[in-house]
């Protein structure tokens, strides 16, 4: 599991579906895990799993003949190590976000936002950036998803797909 991490606005998003193209180009299972600090809806209003959650019910699950989602009340927010067993068979997990979590990050920068990174350097694998970082770790350009899916694949996974 690796996160991206970065500022509000960096490009997390942008980066990370290159990242993922890149890595299906190369025959990966890839399953990803997006953060989301201030809580969200899936639901739209009226529609019926919309209907059951607004009922009562603590878990809600979607399911066609090509993807599930499953949508549950939680007391607490869920421990990524506690999500990832219900993503399936995949061989690597990319989350966005999750900068205090305690997984190797690539963190996304941008000389517009400011140089300050989110994460402390020791937590730090890789950078993409738009300008060079004061840091002793990999460094690639915002378009460089090849380059990042190389590091990857080197640091958790068999070259061979």
């Amino acid at each position: 599991m690796v996160s991206l991490v970065g500022r509000s606005g960096v490009g997390k998003t942008t980066v990370l579906v290159r990242i993922i193209g890149e890595l299906k180009r190369r025959g990966r299972r890839v399953g990803t895990v997006k953060h989301d600090a201030h809580g969200f809806s899936m639901d739209k209003p009226g529609k019926d799993t919309w209907r059951h959650a607004r009922a009562g019910s603590d878990a809600v699950v979607i399911s066609g003949p090509h993807k599930m989602a499953l949508i549950r009340r939680l007391d607490e927010e869920m421990r990524l190590d506690d999500i990832v067993p219900l993503m399936g068979d995949v061989d690597l997990v990319i989350t966005e976000g999750y900068k205090r979590g305690a997984k190797p990050k690539i963190e996304v920068s941008r000389r517009e936002l400011g140089p300050e990174l989110v994460s402390r350097s020791t937590e730090i694998i890789a950078i993409v950036s738009n300008h060079p970082v004061n840091l002793d770790v990999p460094q690639y350009g915002l378009d460089d998803a090849p380059g990042v899916a190389d590091l990857i694949e080197r640091l958790y996974l068999s070259v061979a797909a």
